[in-house]
């Protein structure tokens, strides 16, 4: 390597990511220890490049907080989480920690938070910081350490804090790069790359290569810490495509620039055309100067402005590497578009080794060389450059769990909220990624409008992202029917639907076609669809048929439920993970119908399922009226119901029984063995079904529906 490849003596040396295993406890609490007072120094001499008290105070982007949060945020972090976990009793201060709990770091340009808050002043936060980092030490020699490190050890949670804190040195020095330039000053533990093409005209020609196809299993596997998003496996079959060489320089964006691409709208999705005219950007948001007299532009790093380095990584919004794809494909008349995960993962998996075995990175990722990009050709790994660093890559991805997901219960809300649909992914690390961020098995995500130090290469691809949005079901009863026809079961009563198929099999003897009517979200017709031909579910509901219709599609299912309070538990939900695959559930057929108001349909069904469904029909005897005709002869009716009948679902008059009639109690069974005797023999002994519903953590409803069986003439 040349002199100007060598990095500065001045940059902190960053520890690399920590093993969970090892032969000795006390050599792995010395680890900790180490990696924890590292990381605390380096967070600490990022906040020396602020020259201007406004820097602390002033919002850089009016879309988070300003820095002085940030400053506070990470310690009181540490702090919140260990009283969580019951590791430590005592506060240091109630109302820091109550203020700096949570960041503004997923908001939309239309959704903005002009809140005033009275920040501390920055000797106060100084003083708990040093207070804070006392308690962290403390707790790291004296808790119990057993190896390897799990979830449910205390070091998992100093580790989590640890991460944390390298997450927000990232976050924080985009925020420090978005201020005015006037508050901030470089520093020598800072180092910017001392190399650069200041011409735009010198800068290499960017080319598209091929990459072959192949089996990738996503899904983290090595022996560190990670984020709940990254644990399950996801495994894809990733056909061939071609990827460009380098990462998109200023140089190469420029001709989008330089060919309207910022006022010619085609090139924009909706979103895009949202966040344009919000910002009014002409040109990317680090560029400093006017696009249409390029010599004398200027490039905004974190603590200062420099001539234009044309042949750095283009630094862009989600929204505007996609529009540069568009166009660039107008421009070539090939398929041009960002990465998927699983196609940058096919192209690192010819970067040897990860972040952990690394004696000197292969990029310019985890503060080893510089604290700057630096030119696109500089670190080839294989047959491209920048596989891994300099900057982030933008993925057409929404970012999702793995099959097995799970949520770390001191951290529920680290990947769940960014699993809606418009968080994409940012793979392989940029030059200040450390720790956890460096690993490949690393996932984070932004909206697509946010900024980080993030470019893109792009690739020539067949592949088409699904991009539907996916955001969390919070309405009370589908979350509840979601939980209850899915979820775990409680106090060892066993999955309701399950039981009444169970209780139906032995008795049917035809296995064409079922009906599931009342189905909810569809749980007794995916279960139908194991034995039989052909199932229908049919509900009145059509919100209930929607979420039966996206969980058919494959797609992943997503609601909250609460647990007391305005506290709430998220849920993800895929068929697969109930044993349902793609073949059963492509039996089933959702529609949507009124029991009271039925198209005659004569002898089409051999079973129907009527569950939970008499005592909410406004007119149950009518139901039971025109679906006889309906069922095959021999074929199998059962109507399993608790009997509940409430005025506001069935007037008094209509009720099937649970009335006095000629001054006698008629149960409602009983009337139903009235109704039933003209067409159906009833074929077993009617039986209680326990089922649980869940309300909240330490509510629930624990209900016995009566069963009972007829075989129709």
């Amino acid at each position: 390597m040349t002199d100007a490849m060598t990095p500065a003596d001045s940059l902190p040396e960053p520890t690399r990511t920590l093993y969970l295993s090892g032969e000795s406890s006390d050599e792995k609490r010395q680890q900790l220890l180490n990696y924890f007072n590292q990381t605390w120094a380096l967070y600490e001499s990022l906040f020396s490049c602020l020259s201007d008290p406004q820097a602390w105070y002033t919002k850089a982007i009016p879309l988070r907080h300003p820095l002085i949060f940030y400053y506070g945020h990470t310690a009181t972090f540490y702090i919140n989480k260990l009283i969580a976990g019951q590791l430590i009793d005592k506060r240091l201060d109630a109302h820091i920690e109550a203020m700096m709990a949570i960041g503004v770091d997923e908001m939309s340009w239309d959704d903005l938070d002009d809140t005033h808050y009275a920040w501390p002043d920055i000797a106060q936060l100084r003083d708990y910081r040093a207070q804070v980092k006392g308690v962290i030490t403390e707790v790291i020699r004296t808790m119990p350490l057993e190896l390897p490190i799990g979830w449910n050890s205390p070091a998992w949670v100093i580790l989590m804090g640890i991460e944390h804190e390298r997450i927000h040195l990232e976050t924080s020095s985009v925020l420090i790069r978005q201020l005015p330039v006037e508050w901030v000053q470089p520093q020598p533990h800072w180092p910017v790359c001392p190399r650069a093409r200041h011409r735009y005209q010198d800068v290499p020609k960017n080319q598209l290569l091929p990459v072959t196809g192949g089996r990738v299993t996503l899904g983290k596997t090595d022996d560190t810490y990670g984020w709940d998003n990254e644990y399950g496996r996801q495994v894809h079959d990733v056909s061939e495509f071609q990827a460009s060489e380098m990462l998109v320089s200023n140089a190469e964006f420029l001709h989008f620039v330089q060919d309207n691409g910022y006022q010619n709208a085609c090139w924009w999705d909706d979103e895009g055309q949202g966040w344009l005219a919000f910002s009014q950007a002409i040109m990317p948001t680090f560029w400093v100067g006017q696009p249409e007299q390029p010599d004398t532009l200027k490039l905004r790093l974190m603590a200062e402005e420099v001539v234009m380095a044309w042949d750095w990584p283009v630094e862009v919004n989600q929204l505007e590497a996609a529009a540069f794809c568009r166009w660039k494909s107008a421009q070539i008349g090939q398929s041009v578009q960002l990465p998927g995960e699983a196609e940058w993962y096919r192209l690192r998996e010819a970067v040897p080794g990860d972040q952990p075995e690394w004696q000197r990175p292969p990029g310019n990722i985890n503060l080893s060389w510089w604290a700057s990009p630096c030119p696109v050709d500089t670190f080839r790994q294989d047959k491209f450059y920048d596989l891994v660093g300099n900057v982030w890559q933008w993925t057409t991805t929404p970012i999702n769990g793995f099959e097995g997901f799970n949520v770390h219960p001191l951290y529920d809300d680290f990947s769940t909220p960014t699993f809606d649909g418009k968080h994409a992914l940012i793979k392989g690390g940029s030059w200040i990624s450390t720790g956890n961020e460096a690993l490949k098995s690393a996932r984070y995500a932004f909206r697509r409008h946010f900024f980080q130090h993030a470019g893109f290469r792009y690739v020539v691809s067949k592949h088409k992202e699904s991009m539907t949005l996916n955001p969390y079901e919070t309405d009370a009863m589908v979350s509840q029917y979601l939980e209850f026809q899915y979820g775990p079961e409680y106090f060892s009563i066993a999955n309701y639907a399950r039981q009444l198929v169970e209780i139906a099999l032995p008795h049917v003897k035809q296995r064409g076609h079922a009906l599931d009517i009342g189905c909810a979200t569809g749980r007794a017709s995916f279960e139908l669809a194991r034995y039989f031909e052909q199932v229908t579910g049919m509900d009145y509901s059509a919100r209930f048929i929607d979420v039966a219709l996206q969980l058919v599609s494959g797609d992943d299912f997503r609601y909250v439920i609460p647990t007391e309070g305005e506290l709430v538990e998220y849920r993800q939900l895929r068929l697969k993970e109930v044993g349902i695959d793609r073949i059963t559930a492509g039996k089933v057929q959702f529609v949507q119908g009124d029991a009271c108001n039925l198209k005659p349909q004569p002898k089409r069904y051999d079973f129907v399922l009527a569950a939970n469904l008499l005592d909410r029909l406004r007119q149950p005897l009518r139901f039971l009226h025109d679906i006889t005709p309906m069922i095959q002869s021999g074929g199998i009716l059962l109507i399993s119901s608790p009997w509940t009948w409430l005025e506001e679902y069935t007037e008094r008059n209509q009720w099937l029984g649970g009335v006095r009639e000629n001054g006698e109690a008629l149960s409602s069974y009983q009337a139903l063995q009235r109704f039933m005797a003209a067409e159906f023999e009833e074929i077993a002994p009617a039986q209680d079904v326990p089922f649980v519903i869940r309300e909240t953590a330490r509510k629930y409803q624990h209900t016995l529906a009566q069963a009972s069986l007829w075989r129709k003439r």
